[in-house]
């Protein structure tokens, strides 16, 4: 059964967050594509700082316009209806379809949900309507007993969708048995009787040892393992929970003799931190996440990304000290969005914080005021004749410079540059023409590649795809998405509490 034969909608739902749902989705779609199947991701609600803009001024989960890349299509806001942008422990602005829509506390979102579960159904079904097949992803774990009253991306929308259910845990961790089994005793009996079976994701090691878990787990669910997905370097791109933020990377081989090192620091409330993502697929660079002075002593760039909180984050960022650390740095510093502003001379936000004018570091000849409008745009641009076509825009701050040099959208003065654009490293021209530029300030031997950034995310994608195609039963995904749930799927108990 493949191609225009193929009609139907599934929900990958995991034990945890960043079990692998969001790659998983994303495969599903590029096997789907390469069939010939014309698929499209769906994400009811989304909970994440790492966001993207559509071609039309929308903004959506970054993994939802990764997976529409997977599946060939372009994003739209019906991919992800529900974008929730967390702002503190306990607020969070609300994105709806694609433009803000109200800030909320985690109480009071509770009375939106109803209104927001029926524009999640609409859109899902306008994408049924022209998509063959949709693949749906759930947030977080079908299994938060607190939340199941007034959910929407998980078992909320399979049961009023009528989506079978396919569950993915992370073997890395340890202790995916009792996460798959305790996912599914957790679910009331009619949520059960969507769910058709599991997914082991990050396997490292014979399957031979893993197999006899596999049938037991079977006899007491009644449900298979549709696939084990080995442990694979370059599954996980464009994360969009900073869980998946890891430990410093070894870089690619250099050309030249040297290594370039970059830090970005990392900023409690980071957001679009795949800003930095194009870095590391230059060869010989070196790219690090950095909290503390001293890891920002040897960089020969130092990066401020963006931030949910620009002024929280700028506190936070002197209390440890990496205030005077920047001041006192000589070599590149590179601020980007909320790091930009935080480089200016001053920041009024009556909008995000509420708290009025602050001091900025004063690195930059700038001054930030936020407007209440979000701005929300895809620019085009150029530097030192290198064209920029991949930036996008997701800011309330509105910067007027009063001197310097132009860079990109923004300015630069001396060593210190700063744009509201992310995306911009993408752009394969400008990143090479500038880390060339930081090289030669510092004195590298330092050469950039030759290989386009939009070439390695289309690799990484094949990845993904085929490892639907080798690890997972394809037959049985495609009977789910054909005939949905099947009948007398056997109850496990407990089930939800009551």
């Amino acid at each position: 059964m493949t191609g225009s034969l193929v009609r139907g909608a599934l929900l990958v739902a995991g034990t945890t967050s960043d079990a692998g749902k969001s790659v998983l989705t994303a495969g599903l779609c590029r096997w789907l594509a390469r069939q010939g199947v014309k698929v499209a991701p769906f994400k009811a609600q989304n909970m994440s700082l790492n966001s993207a803009v559509t071609v039309d001024g929308a903004e959506i989960g970054r993994a939802q316009a990764v997976q529409a890349a997977a599946a060939g299509i372009a994003p739209e806001a019906a991919m992800n209806p529900v974008l929730l942008k967390p702002g503190s422990d306990s607020t969070s602005q609300v994105v709806l379809l694609g433009k803000p829509y109200a800030n909320v506390t985690a109480m009071s979102y509770r009375e939106h949900k109803a209104a927001l579960l029926e524009v999640a159904l609409d859109c899902l079904a306008d994408l049924r309507s022209r998509f063959d097949v949709v693949i749906c992803e759930g947030a977080g774990s079908p299994a938060e007993i607190n939340l199941r009253a007034t959910d929407i991306a998980n078992m909320g929308l399979a049961r009023a969708a009528s989506l079978p259910v396919i569950v993915v845990g992370d073997i890395n961790p340890g202790g995916v048995f009792a996460g798959l089994f305790g996912t599914l005793a957790l679910l009331s009996r009619e949520d059960q009787a969507l769910v058709c079976g599991f997914v082991v994701n990050k396997f490292r090691g014979d399957p031979a040892l893993l197999a006899p878990g596999l049938d037991m787990l079977r006899g007491l669910t009644g449900r298979p393992t549709l696939g084990v997905i080995p442990w694979t370097e370059g599954l996980e791109l464009d994360v969009e929970d900073s869980l998946g933020l890891s430990a410093p990377v070894a870089p690619l081989p250099a050309v030249g003799r040297d290594v370039l090192r970059v830090s970005v620091i990392r900023l409690p409330r980071l957001s679009n931190w795949t800003d930095i993502d194009a870095l590391r697929t230059e060869p010989g660079v070196l790219v690090r996440f950095a909290t503390t002075p001293e890891e920002l002593a040897d960089a020969d760039l130092v990066i401020v990304p963006g931030t949910r909180q620009t002024v929280a984050d700028l506190a936070w960022l002197r209390d440890r000290g990496l205030d005077a650390a920047l001041l006192r740095r000589e070599g590149p510093v590179l601020g980007i969005c909320g790091g930009f502003q935080m480089l200016g001379r001053s920041i009024t936000d009556g909008v995000e914080s509420g708290v009025g004018e602050v001091r900025g570091l004063g690195l930059l000849p700038v001054r930030t005021v936020f407007g209440t409008e979000k701005v929300l745009s895809r620019p085009v641009g150029s530097w030192r004749g290198q064209f920029v076509d991949t930036a996008y825009e997701i800011h309330h701050g509105l910067i007027t410079a009063t001197a310097g040099e132009a860079f990109l959208d923004g300015v630069r003065v001396g060593t210190v540059s700063g744009t509201v654009w992310h995306g911009a490293l993408e752009s394969d021209g400008f990143r090479r023409t500038y880390l060339s530029e930081v090289a030669g300030l510092v004195g590298r031997d330092w050469e950039p590649g030759t290989v386009a950034f939009e070439d390695v995310r289309q690799a990484r994608l094949d990845l993904l795809g085929d490892a639907v195609a080798n690890y997972l039963d394809t037959d049985a995904v495609l009977r789910l998405l054909a005939d949905g749930a099947p009948a007398g799927l056997p109850f496990v108990p407990p089930g939800a509490p009551t």
